[in-house]
Protein backbone atom coordinates (compact mmCIF):
# COMPACT_ATOMS: atom_id res chain seq x y z
CA UNK A 1 0.00 0.00 0.00
CA UNK A 2 0.90 3.79 -0.83
CA UNK A 3 1.68 5.97 1.87
CA UNK A 4 -1.62 7.57 3.46
CA UNK A 5 -2.52 10.06 5.56
CA UNK A 6 -6.08 10.76 7.82
CA UNK A 7 -7.61 14.15 7.39
CA UNK A 8 -10.85 15.49 8.42
CA UNK A 9 -13.30 15.52 5.79
CA UNK A 10 -15.24 18.56 4.12
CA UNK A 11 -18.47 18.99 3.25
CA UNK A 12 -16.95 18.58 -1.01
CA UNK A 13 -16.48 14.64 0.33
CA UNK A 14 -19.87 13.76 1.24
CA UNK A 15 -20.55 11.95 -1.90
CA UNK A 16 -17.21 10.01 -1.69
CA UNK A 17 -18.14 8.88 1.56
CA UNK A 18 -21.39 7.86 1.24
CA UNK A 19 -20.55 5.95 -2.30
CA UNK A 20 -18.23 4.14 0.23
CA UNK A 21 -20.88 2.99 2.44
CA UNK A 22 -23.49 2.44 -0.02
CA UNK A 23 -20.34 -0.05 -2.15
CA UNK A 24 -19.74 -1.43 1.08
CA UNK A 25 -19.89 -5.77 1.02
CA UNK A 26 -20.61 -5.87 5.15
CA UNK A 27 -24.07 -4.39 3.89
CA UNK A 28 -25.24 -6.74 1.66
CA UNK A 29 -27.60 -8.85 1.85
CA UNK A 30 -29.63 -8.93 4.99
CA UNK A 31 -28.12 -6.50 6.41
CA UNK A 32 -28.73 -4.19 2.68
CA UNK A 33 -31.60 -2.56 4.71
CA UNK A 34 -29.95 -0.18 7.03
CA UNK A 35 -27.48 1.72 4.06
CA UNK A 36 -30.19 1.11 1.36
CA UNK A 37 -30.91 5.56 1.54
CA UNK A 38 -28.40 6.18 3.71
CA UNK A 39 -26.27 9.98 2.54
CA UNK A 40 -23.11 11.28 4.34
CA UNK A 41 -24.03 14.56 4.08
CA UNK A 42 -22.72 17.89 3.56
CA UNK A 43 -23.99 19.35 6.92
CA UNK A 44 -23.46 15.91 8.71
CA UNK A 45 -19.40 16.67 8.01
CA UNK A 46 -20.12 20.02 8.94
CA UNK A 47 -21.83 19.07 12.40
CA UNK A 48 -19.44 16.37 13.69
CA UNK A 49 -15.57 14.52 13.90
CA UNK A 50 -15.53 12.84 10.70
CA UNK A 51 -11.96 12.13 9.63
CA UNK A 52 -10.82 9.90 6.23
CA UNK A 53 -7.51 7.76 5.65
CA UNK A 54 -6.87 8.86 2.38
CA UNK A 55 -3.22 7.36 0.00
CA UNK A 56 -1.74 10.06 -1.14
CA UNK A 57 -3.25 9.61 -4.79
CA UNK A 58 -6.51 10.81 -2.82
CA UNK A 59 -8.10 7.27 -3.28
CA UNK A 60 -10.58 7.13 -0.36
CA UNK A 61 -9.60 4.16 1.72
CA UNK A 62 -11.61 4.77 5.32
CA UNK A 63 -13.43 6.80 7.17
CA UNK A 64 -15.32 7.39 10.49
CA UNK A 65 -17.58 9.67 12.50
CA UNK A 66 -17.17 10.65 15.78
CA UNK A 67 -20.21 12.36 17.51
CA UNK A 68 -19.14 14.05 20.40
CA UNK A 69 -22.85 14.97 21.90
CA UNK A 70 -24.00 11.99 22.74
CA UNK A 71 -20.33 10.41 22.71
CA UNK A 72 -20.91 8.05 19.58
CA UNK A 73 -18.43 6.79 16.81
CA UNK A 74 -21.56 6.90 14.66
CA UNK A 75 -20.03 5.42 11.84
CA UNK A 76 -16.57 3.46 10.26
CA UNK A 77 -15.98 2.07 6.79
CA UNK A 78 -12.86 0.92 5.29
CA UNK A 79 -13.09 0.11 1.81
CA UNK A 80 -13.08 -3.31 0.97
CA UNK A 81 -9.97 -3.91 -1.15
CA UNK A 82 -8.48 -2.41 1.90
CA UNK A 83 -9.72 -4.75 4.60
CA UNK A 84 -7.12 -5.92 6.65
CA UNK A 85 -4.31 -3.72 6.18
CA UNK A 86 -4.89 -2.10 9.49
CA UNK A 87 -6.41 0.99 8.27
CA UNK A 88 -9.43 -0.03 10.66
CA UNK A 89 -7.31 -0.07 13.83
CA UNK A 90 -5.47 3.23 12.42
CA UNK A 91 -9.01 4.71 12.49
CA UNK A 92 -10.10 3.74 15.55
CA UNK A 93 -6.79 4.88 17.23
CA UNK A 94 -7.39 8.20 15.77
CA UNK A 95 -11.06 8.58 17.04
CA UNK A 96 -9.59 7.52 20.62
CA UNK A 97 -7.43 10.29 19.86
CA UNK A 98 -9.61 13.14 19.10
CA UNK A 99 -12.03 11.77 22.25
CA UNK A 100 -9.52 12.46 24.24
CA UNK A 101 -8.87 15.91 23.02
CA UNK A 102 -12.73 16.12 23.54
CA UNK A 103 -12.68 15.36 27.12
CA UNK A 104 -14.53 12.66 26.78
CA UNK A 105 -14.09 9.88 28.60
CA UNK A 106 -16.00 6.48 27.06
CA UNK A 107 -17.35 6.16 23.27
CA UNK A 108 -20.62 4.40 22.61
CA UNK A 109 -20.55 1.85 19.78
CA UNK A 110 -23.87 0.26 17.82
CA UNK A 111 -22.09 -2.17 16.25
CA UNK A 112 -22.59 -3.76 12.72
CA UNK A 113 -23.25 -7.86 14.31
CA UNK A 114 -20.12 -9.36 12.49
CA UNK A 115 -18.30 -6.15 13.51
CA UNK A 116 -18.45 -6.96 16.82
CA UNK A 117 -15.08 -8.98 16.91
CA UNK A 118 -13.09 -6.19 15.61
CA UNK A 119 -14.45 -3.80 17.87
CA UNK A 120 -13.36 -6.20 21.19
CA UNK A 121 -10.15 -6.93 19.37
CA UNK A 122 -9.34 -2.64 19.64
CA UNK A 123 -10.51 -2.66 23.18
CA UNK A 124 -13.70 -1.97 23.08
CA UNK A 125 -16.11 -3.63 25.94
CA UNK A 126 -19.44 -5.18 25.57
CA UNK A 127 -21.88 -3.13 27.59
CA UNK A 128 -25.44 -4.08 26.03
CA UNK A 129 -27.62 -4.62 23.07
CA UNK A 130 -29.61 -2.79 21.18
CA UNK A 131 -32.98 -3.39 20.15
CA UNK A 132 -34.06 -3.95 16.69
CA UNK A 133 -35.86 -0.79 14.99
CA UNK A 134 -38.00 -2.36 11.77
CA UNK A 135 -38.14 -2.05 8.95
CA UNK A 136 -34.75 -0.46 8.60
CA UNK A 137 -33.13 -3.02 11.54
CA UNK A 138 -34.45 -6.27 12.12
CA UNK A 139 -31.65 -7.33 14.28
CA UNK A 140 -30.49 -7.22 17.71
CA UNK A 141 -26.85 -5.20 17.88
CA UNK A 142 -24.05 -5.37 19.30
CA UNK A 143 -23.78 -2.20 21.71
CA UNK A 144 -19.87 -1.18 23.00
CA UNK A 145 -18.05 1.37 24.90
CA UNK A 146 -14.44 2.68 23.79
CA UNK A 147 -13.40 3.30 27.40
CA UNK A 148 -10.84 7.38 26.46
CA UNK A 149 -7.57 7.31 28.69
CA UNK A 150 -7.52 10.75 30.72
Amino acid sequence: MQSMMIRRATEQDADLLTALVQGSGAYQGQYASIISDYRVTADYIARHRVFMAVEVTGRLLGFYALVLNPPELDLIFVADDAQGMGIGRLLVNHMVGQAGEAGLTGVRVVSHPPAEKFYRHLGAERVGTVAPRPPKVAWERPELRFTIPQ
